[in-house]
């Protein structure tokens, strides 16, 4: 198989971010006087749209008010910050490796339920800004992650049939929304917690080193 294109989550994927958030989550609501576990909202994260999310934590916490979610944003960012202290260790360099490989064989995109400037932000981390044909985030597509509407938009904007599309994932939702999509997945299992259902995926590996590019996209 040719890819025309390879999709790519962040959060998990490209940089293990998902408990930091999940922690910033939590420091957040205790801000507001709010004690919860980060095991409790850990489930509500990984994979999932940051609308999303802030839909469920205004819907389960009333103390979150009638901010929306580019405000909350702004207000998590500064959590975020507070646990993310060295930023570099967060990047997953294999999964980097894999990126630029892809890279030189076809447009690669990041689809995440991030919002788009902390795509660009980690992209730039990443040192794989000047390899990104295409940054999807939260709101610049129809629905979330299982929906397939991330995949499938980014594949009409590079200009690519969907069935020649590589998505790379590690999450539940997101091998659903690649298989929904009709694409080819590269299922990431990372052993995370909470364990994630990758079923439906075309290969899974534990990391990135171990697949066999050159083999499969010769």
């Amino acid at each position: 198989m040719k890819p025309a294109a390879f999709l790519f989550d962040l959060d998990g994927t490209l940089v293990d971010t998902e408990e930091l958030w999940t922690g910033a989550i939590a420091d957040m609501l205790a801000a507001r006087g709010v004690d919860v576990a980060t095991a409790e909202i850990l489930p509500e994260v990984v994979g999932r749209n940051w609308l999303d999310i802030d839909r469920h934590l205004h819907e389960k916490y009333p103390v979150m008010g009638e901010s929306g979610p580019d405000e909350d944003a702004v207000e998590l960012r500064g959590f975020y910050s507070r646990r993310a202290t060295d930023p570099s260790a967060l990047v997953v360099k294999s999964s980097v490796e894999f990126f630029r490989k892809a890279a030189r064989i076809a447009p690669c995109a990041i689809v995440s339920g991030s919002p788009h400037d902390d795509i660009l932000e980690a992209a730039r981390l990443c040192g794989i800004d000047g390899d990104l044909a295409l940054a999807l985030g939260a709101g610049e597509y129809e629905a979330g992650k299982p929906s397939p509407s991330g995949f499938l938009r980014a594949a009409s904007l590079l200009g690519v049939d969907a069935e020649r599309c590589v998505v790379v994932e590690d999450s539940s939702v997101g091998v659903a929304a690649g298989v929904a999509a009709g694409m080819k997945v590269i299922a990431l299992d990372r052993r995370s917690n909470p364990p994630q259902d990758l079923g439906g995926c075309t290969w899974k590996v534990c990391d990135l080193s171990e697949f066999d590019f050159e083999g499969e996209f010769s």
